[in-house]
């Protein structure tokens, strides 16, 4: 059966990025991410940035596949910028030990570049993250990304669980999808032409039975589980699991020369933060 384009999980392709390892590009992840958060050397960030930009591209992943996501963390971005803002609006001025007044506001509500510098590097930390965190998710099988788990460490159960979970949210997605089309086809409006209201009670009269009828999944596969004896074994082997290849000891040595450049650049820097005031 082929895959829906518009849910969020596992999308096969034949991109490099999709024949790469699960382990090499959890590494990748995870340790250009750890990177990229520490800091606050806008060089850096902006390289990873469109590094990160290079890639989603490369892999074949179309921007409709993930509209809703990307509206989601638009407006958690938003939020997060105007709270930091009201909550400190010359936090930068602390930060570069500098004041560049650009425009005097109401009371404590200024206008300083330092601060403008400042949010503009939480503002493309999400350009490094977010691209990764979604290329990784579309890109690697959950049976792989289980052995990957298991491979760097982590107990097999956990993996196993954390497969099962990256399955099912994609089965949810479409789920919902299909209860909301047939509802709508009773004649119950949910779209954008209904009310706020409407909408929402609509909704929750999907979500509630959804969250019973995966209760109740939930509790079948656990017996299932039990019946073949998951558990009883220290360790298990994996279909899925495969050989590193040259393209995933360059990715793994990438994330680590991002790493070296990012503790370089804390002593360069005398801190995480880069001062160009």
């Amino acid at each position: 059966m082929a895959s829906n384009p518009k849910i969020l999980g596992y999308q096969p392709g034949q991109s490099f990025i999709h024949e790469m390892s699960g382990v090499s590009k959890l590494i990748f992840f995870i340790l250009v991410s750890v990177s990229v958060m520490a800091t606050y050397d806008t060089r850096l960030i902006l390289a990873v940035a469109l590094a990160s930009m290079v890639l989603f591209h490369l892999s074949g992943i179309k921007w409709r596949q993930i509209t809703f996501v990307l509206a989601f963390i638009g407006i958690f971005l938003v939020i997060n910028l105007v709270t930091i803002y009201l909550f400190s609006p010359e936090y930068g001025v602390g930060i570069y030990e500098s004041r560049t007044l650009l425009a005097q506001g109401w009371g404590r509500f200024t206008v300083t570049a330092e601060q403008l510098f400042y949010l503009f590097n939480v503002f493309i930390k999400y350009f490094c993250t977010v691209p990764l965190a979604i290329l990784f998710l579309m890109t690697t099988h959950p049976s792989q990304f289980a052995s990957s788990l298991n491979q760097i460490g982590l107990s097999y159960k956990v993996a196993y669980a954390v497969s099962l979970t990256l399955r099912y949210v994609p089965d949810l997605q479409e789920e919902y999808s299909m209860i909301k089309k047939s509802q709508e086809a009773r004649g119950l409006e949910l779209s954008q032409k209904a009310k706020l209201s409407q909408r929402i009670k609509g909704n929750l009269q999907i979500i509630l039975p959804l969250i019973f009828s995966s209760l109740n999944r939930i509790e079948t596969i656990s017996t299932a589980m039990e019946l073949r004896r998951f558990g009883q074994h220290p360790k298990r082997t994996w279909y899925t699991q495969q050989a590193l290849s040259k393209i995933d000891y360059l990715a793994i040595g990438l994330s680590l020369l991002v790493l070296i450049v990012t503790l370089s650049l804390f002593a360069l820097n005398e801190g995480r933060f880069y001062n160009p005031f």
